[in-house]
């Protein structure tokens, strides 16, 4: 493994100096998981999380809501100082919130002049920011969340580069795609200028272009490697967004389908480009080099499909001569179900995130104002993407309430506005109950509430700073006392206990006040609102478990539910293995004969139960 004179990782200007064999000589890499849907995912932005230092707890009644709010606000547009070995710390308290899988933000090298914080402007595709740490940061960090228990998934991206080269002339607002290639007047060196020649950096000739300037690995200096064409405009027209810059973010061209007589895209006959093998090449050095299992690939609505496939069986195969047989492959893939069952099956990847009425749906089915079936019918209709079986979405779709961009949503955490505190652990529990691989944005464990015109309010800082959530400074939230982290740990601990909480087949149970023949059916809105007992059933290899949330924050609520008659017949019985009022916990409930087979709920204002 090649060092500096400090004892530092060399960090290698060229792919072709890349030799993936001198990192793995002799090393035992973790195996992947069995099976993804068993993982609790928990997705932080490393400039955000943690930075190591120690500053006193936040006190709600001392320490939110300050008079003057622009420098904190000012603050949330840059570096904020979270660091990988900050991340580090904290990784005990992930262990203890039951967390087992860690979606760590992108940490490669971001362009030197602007404040890209969270990460996705990247310039060296090898090398880690210095502001997050070094790559030595990035391989410690791995190791130990191994040794913990925990897998990592690094964030990637292969659609763009950061804001690498001008166009010519450089104007203040970016050119937009009408489908033809721009000039460019060069390649920004590490003030943003376009001093640097638009090719192959010579650097006897031009030195300052390493390590801030241009973009690397030198590969990527071709001028082929980029489209050129201007910023999106129109996020829904083929082939804008496919060629076109993601704003500033300077599109990397990966290839293109061949074309019917008609005109339509063949996806199954695609032809890469260079840069595809560049950017598949530097995502097996990370896995080489870091050990990491799994990566978060960004807007792969944007990649060419037959791109995104070529690179997910070359990152895959590469992976298991490793030993990870079941690496993770994680797409944001926006623009609802349809599209994403397509792309999963066109690229081969894992699963998907960003599915846009799912997190929709979740989050106000919780505050109560979404109708369950339209919640539970995303994974009963599965037939609608062409899967028979709803357990598909079981071990393909990843479910999360909060995350950094919200997008196409208001900028806001679910725990903006009126009693939305009280009504966030009916959120936990449909995000960790129902089906999918569940994923929590850091923050919400501890009832973040950010929420404004832009981005930076999903962003705060859970070690204070000088972001801190509730317009706090230098105050941290790593609170494991914290109610809602409690909530959490506990029910993360019957999910990890229980299979078929993890892996089971699902169903929205319906209920009835009386429990007389004919009264049953689904909980129902009234008035634009569902203040009910929610239950529904998760049923694997012959176990049932029932789990119910009361969405009504005011009222206690007692419903008669029903059960699988085979499973539970009347006279068996069902045994309380968690409540929200702990009185209930190991309190048993007799099955009787209505609708079948039924049992008789009793729950709490906001309440969660879960019975086996």
């Amino acid at each position: 493994m090649p060092f500096d004179d400090r004892g530092h990782d060399r960090i290698e200007q060229r792919l072709a100096d890349v030799d993936l064999g001198a990192y793995t000589a002799g090393r035992a890499y973790r195996p992947s998981p069995a099976t993804w849907e068993d993982e609790m995912l928990y997705f932080l932005l490393v400039d955000r999380f943690a930075d190591g230092r120690d500053r006193p707890a936040f006190d709600l009644a001392r320490d939110a809501y300050r008079a003057d709010r622009a420098p904190w606000h000012r603050a949330g547009d840059g570096w904020c100082g979270g660091t990988l070995r900050g991340l580090f710390t904290q990784l005990g308290y992930l262990q203890g919130l039951g967390v087992t899988a860690i979606w760590v933000s992108p940490v490669f090298k971001q362009v030197a002049f602007a404040p890209s914080y969270h990460g996705y402007g990247i310039q060296n595709f090898l090398d880690v920011d210095p502001h997050f740490g070094t790559r030595r940061d990035l391989k410690d960090l791995v190791a130990e969340a191994h040794r913990l228990g925990m897998t990592v998934i690094l964030d990637v991206i292969v659609n763009h580069t950061g804001d690498v080269f001008a166009y010519a002339p450089d104007r203040p607002h970016f050119p937009a795609w009408d489908g033809s290639r721009y000039p460019v007047a060069g390649f920004r060196d590490s003030r943003g200028r376009p001093t640097l020649p638009f090719g192959p950096i010579d650097l006897a000739t031009h030195p300052q272009a390493w390590p801030d300037g241009a973009v690397w690995p030198a590969e990527l200096q071709h001028p082929d490697t980029f489209t050129r064409q201007g910023e999106i405009r129109n996020w829904e027209y083929d082939p804008e967004y496919y060629e076109g810059d993601f704003f500033s973010l300077k599109d990397v061209d990966h290839g293109y389908h061949l074309r019917a007589p008609d005109g339509r895209r063949l996806v199954d006959q695609f032809v890469p480009r260079p840069a595809l093998d560049h950017m598949t090449k530097a995502l097996k050095f990370w896995i080489a080099y870091a050990d990491v299992d799994g990566f978060r690939i960004d807007t792969v609505k944007h990649i060419e499909p037959g791109a995104t496939r070529a690179l997910a069986v070359e990152v895959k195969e590469y992976a298991q001569t490793l030993g990870k047989e079941n690496f993770f492959l994680l797409g944001e893939i926006t623009g609802g179900r349809v599209q994403a069952f397509e792309r999963l099956e066109q690229t081969g990847l894992d699963a998907a995130l960003g599915i846009d009425d799912v997190s929709e749906k979740l989050e106000y089915l919780a505050k109560g104002y979404r109708d369950p079936c339209d919640y539970f019918g995303l994974f009963r209709n599965s037939v609608l993407v062409n899967k028979g079986s709803h357990t598909w979405y079981g071990s393909h779709v990843v479910t999360m309430f909060d995350d950094h961009d919200k997008v196409g949503r208001r900028k806001a955490r679910f725990c903006t506005g009126s009693d939305a505190y009280q009504a966030l652990p009916l959120a936990m529990a449909l995000n960790l109950l129902t089906m999918g691989i569940p994923c929590l944005y850091y923050g919400s464990e501890q009832a973040f509430d950010g929420g404004g015109d832009d981005e930076r309010f999903l962003r705060e800082c859970m070690f204070g700073g000088p972001f801190g959530s509730l317009q706090s400074t230098d105050r941290h939230f790593f609170d494991p006392t914290h109610p809602i982290y409690r909530f959490v740990a506990e029910v993360a601990r019957h999910r990890r206990q229980l299979l078929p909480l993890r892996r089971g087949r699902q169903y929205l149970r319906e209920i009835s006040a009386s429990g007389v023949p004919g009264s049953f059916g689904a909980p129902a809105m009234v008035g634009g609102e569902i203040r009910s007992v929610i239950p529904w059933s998760r049923i694997f290899g012959g176990q049932e478990v029932l789990v119910a949330v009361n969405t009504d924050l005011g009222s206690r609520r007692e419903v008669w539910a029903t059960v699988d008659s085979a499973l539970h017949p009347p006279g068996t019985r069902l045994r309380c293995r968690f409540s929200t009022e702990a009185a209930q916990i190991g309190h048993e409930l007799p099955v009787e004969a209505r609708n079948g087979s039924a049992v008789r709920l009793d729950l709490p204002p906001a309440g969660c139960v879960i019975f086996e």
